[in-house]
């Protein structure tokens, strides 16, 4: 199957994909995954989704197999033709508050986090980008691995002013959209409302159903009184993160980012990838995803809808 996949691609019509994948998945369990950058293009446009299984008693499970799994879009049952449940290599996203609330301890224990988060809980086959968000977002790096590049980047961040996690986010799509894995995913790190965006949370929501990237966010709830900004919303946050198939989790300190961030990394490193061919490809509309497990007690996150591409 995978040299016919291959034969498809020598030969391939210039269509973008809905959502790209390439052979990634198809060659997970016949070598390491694909280093090159993520240039892939099919003659069969093929919708992906990355799914978190968890089991009745919160454990990631990790076995399941393909039979187990089925998707409906917009209430009709799809063929999966695409599974992997190994590690498919991700470009992520890491978007860190800096505005004045975080300064001191809190921007200190930040750092840590991240720098352990990305250069030590994710895979050397993963690429990352750093982006620092105030009052207006900052690329901090390009796609990168270099542990140096990082570590100046994080040792370069000085708190100061609003917070615009909107704009952040949105400033991150670009960046999503050209990068060189197959799955993305952004993090967003924050310890305040969003106070300073131009883009509303409604346009935003809308912008990211054009990507498949999922998003996490963690909010610093700190029970200690804050001065400085606006006290942040988790509810505003999990809007953007529950479409996705991602989440937001609450710590109530900067000292919680550590085990906060290993949790995403946990589930990072164990998720399934499945792709279906849509029966209405490139027709620019709305479709919701519903990805089910027929065993009782597992709980599946995944998308809940796309845009689909329009094919000019």
């Amino acid at each position: 199957m995978a040299g016919e996949v291959l034969r498809l691609l020598r030969c391939a019509q210039p269509y973008a994909l809905a959502i790209a994948w390439g052979v990634t998945g198809l060659a997970a369990a016949q070598g390491p995954p694909l280093r090159a950058p993520r240039t892939l293009r099919s003659s069969v446009e093929v919708t992906v989704v990355t799914v978190t299984v968890r089991d009745a008693d919160g454990r990631l499970a990790t076995d399941l197999p393909r039979e187990a799994f089925s998707v409906h879009e917009d209430g009709e049952p799809q063929e999966i033709t695409q599974f992997t449940r190994e590690r498919v290599p991700v470009a992520l996203g890491l978007l860190l508050d800096v505005s004045d609330s975080m300064f001191g301890q809190r921007i200190r224990d930040a750092r840590a986090a991240v720098a352990r988060f990305l250069l030590e809980l994710l895979s050397s086959d993963d690429v990352f980008f750093l982006m620092a968000f105030n009052h207006a977002p900052h690329v901090l790096t390009p796609w990168t691995s270099d542990p140096e590049v990082v570590r100046t980047a994080l040792d370069s961040l000085r708190p100061s002013g609003g917070t615009a996690i909107y704009d952040a986010v949105e400033g991150a799509l670009p960046l999503i959209g050209s990068r060189p894995r197959d799955r993305a995913a952004l993090v967003v790190i924050s310890d305040g409302a969003d106070t300073a965006s131009d883009v509303s949370l409604r346009d935003l929501r809308g912008a990211l159903l054009r990507t498949d990237a999922f998003v996490y966010a963690i909010a610093i709830d700190s029970q200690a009184r804050q001065a400085i900004n606006t006290r942040v919303n988790p509810e505003a946050l999990a809007e953007i993160t529950n479409q996705s198939g991602g989440r937001t989790e609450v710590v109530h300190d900067t000292t919680d980012l550590g085990p906060a961030t290993a949790r995403i990394a946990e589930e990072l490193n164990n998720q399934y990838v499945l792709g279906y061919s849509s029966p209405r490809q490139g027709d620019g509309k709305y479709h919701a995803i519903r990805v089910t497990v027929s065993a009782p007690g597992y709980k599946v996150r995944a998308r809940n809808g796309y845009v689909a591409a329009r094919r000019s």
